[in-house]
């Protein structure tokens, strides 16, 4: 039986891939766009650890690993490297230090960027868990764009605010309670959680 964690801060690992963001070319926008929308998103505790890396897989693998088997996140976030240049590599690191995929992730965050672009068929973002003997984490590839990133997070909205196309973050805290993690809640306003009736808590706002 997996066993979630009710009072543990959910530990967050973000890793910005790019050879020009990491040699100072340019300014990094994956992380920080990530880091903003944890802020606003999440309603639960939530720690976070940041990695800026050149386009390198040995580099990717070994930053995943760390974040996984050191610093013990429950969920790993990668952006950019996933298309088909020759220094796309992103995905290639992320299967090869995976022990399951999963591929959903990957479907749903294509159908997202299809709703707004062509070249959405031309994205090749993986989603894995990773296990030690002792915990394990759902790593995941996003864009590098902050647009992007917001929209395949959160999914697709009309002008009222109804759901078109959920988002890939409303199935994530499910994710984490099944391989073990903490209980992660989110503002609603922002994303909605999916989780099955016999899977729900009493909110914390309730405590």
């Amino acid at each position: 039986m997996t066993t979630i964690d009710l009072d543990r801060a959910l530990r967050i690992g973000l890793v910005s891939i790019s050879d020009r963001a990491s040699s100072g070319v340019y300014q990094d926008q994956g992380l920080p766009a990530l880091q903003a929308w944890f802020g606003d998103a999440l309603s639960t505790p939530w720690v976070m650890e940041t990695r800026l890396i050149p386009d390198e897989r040995t580099a990717i693998e070994k930053a995943l690993m760390d974040l996984v088997d050191h610093a013990h996140c429950d969920l790993v976030i990668t952006t950019g490297g996933t298309g088909p240049a020759r220094r796309d590599v992103t995905p290639e690191a992320t299967l090869a230090v995976a022990t399951k995929e999963m591929p959903g992730f990957g479907e749903q965050m294509r159908q997202i960027s299809l709703q707004f672009v062509p070249t959405a068929i031309l994205s090749r973002q993986v989603a894995v868990i990773r296990e030690t003997t002792d915990h394990a984490a759902l790593i995941l590839n996003l864009p590098g764009q902050p647009k992007s990133i917001k929209e395949t997070l959160e999914g697709l909205k009309d002008a009222d605010g109804k759901q078109i196309v959920a988002g890939i973050f409303a199935a994530i805290p499910y994710c984490i309670d099944l391989i073990g993690g903490p209980y992660v809640e989110t503002h609603e306003s922002v994303c909605k959680v999916f989780r099955p009736k016999s899977a729900l808590r009493v909110k914390t706002s309730e405590v």
